[in-house]
């Protein structure tokens, strides 16, 4: 008689390398302009089969296709999913997608980059880096921050315009090739009734929701409430172009938050800092009267662990004596551990290199460096 063998337990994903899973999914699905064949790819129905493994495992009744787990992460905040993540790691909302617009969240695509094959991230950092090496080669740093300014604030352009900037005497003549690279057709299902909305405060383009409306993606505008009010942009003069997702929320976003403590600098104190020096060594370069140099990087995560990971020593090209590491300060109203959650996580290597503060917080601190006797004393 043949011995039998005991059934092998189910092999499945559970922890953050499930919640990446989901989050590259949804990611996936977002970006698809037609349906493929199969309807599902790969990667999003390896992340609903390990999702429903674990519910079986958990004893918790599984989404009942992929269109119920898209519903879930509409729904349910990352607390309520059958998945095992410590606390500091919920973050946020918890939401992978806006249930006003279906698209990803900022949640969702933090996940996404934090990923082992991170698509986003790298996306991002290959436009970024062939820019850098053009500019370097020309010994042209100014065209490489005039390209990083043009990418924080015109989000949106029309194809002429985008035509036309390959005359720009800043950058355009150099990095024309690669800024055309940066820029993707506007999706149809932005529109309602054959127009665009373009959000007053970011300039990008705003996603109809449910309810007949317009909502802007990025939290920053979400947060503050700034959302309702825009600007019709009808599709003529070559079409409607916007810059790649990854581009939308990891360079125009904390891209207008530098250029917003650039301007506060300037209006407030009379530094005029230096912007993405050195070819991006950091964000700002701030030289206080007593000659001490400060340098920034701005960031606008959810998650503080997530950043706290991928926070890395600055560059000391250009030399400074204070490194900061600014987050707007509506990411700390909405979660009052963020600073002691990110110090928690921060490499131990560089754990006295950098100081976090937001926004509002460091405004206040290059004010009492002015205000102590002998001015300007850090």
């Amino acid at each position: 008689m043949a011995e039998t063998t005991p059934a092998t337990a189910p092999s499945f994903f559970d922890g953050e390398v499930l919640m990446r899973l989901i989050a590259t999914a949804m990611v996936t699905l977002s970006r698809q302009r037609a349906v493929p064949n199969p309807v599902y790819p790969a990667k999003v129905q390896n992340a609903y089969n390990h999702l429903v493994l674990r519910c079986l495992e958990r004893e918790v009744d599984p989404p009942g296709s992929v269109a119920e787990m898209i519903s879930w992460a509409s729904e349910l905040p990352l607390e309520r999913w059958p998945v095992s993540l410590p606390e500091e790691l919920l973050g946020g909302d918890g939401l992978l997608v806006d249930k006003e617009t279906r698209t990803p969240t900022q949640t969702c695509l933090e996940w996404e980059v934090n990923a082992a094959d991170p698509a986003a991230e790298l996306f991002e950092n290959d436009r970024l880096l062939d820019a850098i090496a053009v500019c370097r080669a020309a010994q042209a740093p100014d065209a490489y921050t005039a390209f990083r300014r043009h990418l924080t604030t015109r989000p949106v352009l029309m194809g002429a315009e985008l035509a036309e900037l390959g005359g720009d005497l800043e950058f355009g003549l150099l990095l024309h090739a690669i800024l055309k690279r940066c820029y993707e057709t506007a999706p149809a299902s932005y529109q309602r009734n054959g127009v665009y909305m373009q959000c007053e405060r970011c300039r990008c383009l705003m996603v109809p929701t449910s309810r007949g409306g317009f909502r802007c993606e990025l939290d920053r505008c979400r947060r503050d409430g700034k959302t309702s009010r825009g600007t019709p942009l009808r599709g003529n003069k070559g079409g409607v172009l916007q810059l790649s997702r990854p581009l939308r929320m990891f360079i125009t976003s904390p891209g207008l938050a530098e250029t917003d403590l650039e301007q506060a600098l300037i209006s407030k104190f009379g530094i005029k800092p230096q912007m993405w020096p050195n070819y991006d060594a950091y964000d700002l370069r701030l030289v206080l009267p007593n000659g001490q140099a400060w340098a920034v990087d701005v960031k606008d995560r959810v998650n503080p662990v997530l950043l706290a990971r991928t926070t890395k020593p600055f560059r000391t090209d250009p030399p400074f004596d204070r490194a900061f590491l600014v987050v707007p300060r509506y990411r700390f109203a909405e979660n009052d551990a963020y600073g002691r959650i990110f110090a928690r996580h921060l490499p131990e290597a560089i754990s006295d290199q950098i100081t976090l503060l937001d926004d509002q917080a460091f405004l206040k601190l290059v004010s009492s460096a002015r205000n102590r006797p002998g001015g300007w004393r850090a």
